[in-house]
């Protein structure tokens, strides 16, 4: 989580989201979505980047709608909203 949300180092933030969401695990996109939930504006917006970048690179996409899918049904409130917003970037991208 700390590399998620480096409020020193932003290129920190976007390569480990990109990371994890090229993982596309169920529990890769939970770290992200509890690093969502707890970011600010600036750390969201690399988070996103980071999504994006997994998302749009070279090999195959990760199902990250499936992962937040599952993670809709997450007992923490702050997994399913941070779930819900990369649900929503990863739409985006998809358009």
């Amino acid at each position: 989580m700390g590399l998620l949300l480096d409020v020193e180092d932003t290129a920190v933030t976007r390569q480990t989201a990109e990371a994890l969401a090229r993982v596309g695990t169920v529990a890769a996109i939970r770290l992200i979505a509890l690093a969502v939930a707890a970011a600010d504006d600036n750390q969201a917006d690399w988070l996103q980047t980071g999504v994006h970048d997994a998302l749009v690179g070279p090999g195959d996409a990760p199902d990250i709608a499936a992962a937040c899918g599952k993670l809709a049904l997450d007992p923490a409130e702050a997994v399913r909203r941070g779930a819900a917003d990369i649900s929503a970037w990863a739409d985006d991208i998809k358009r």
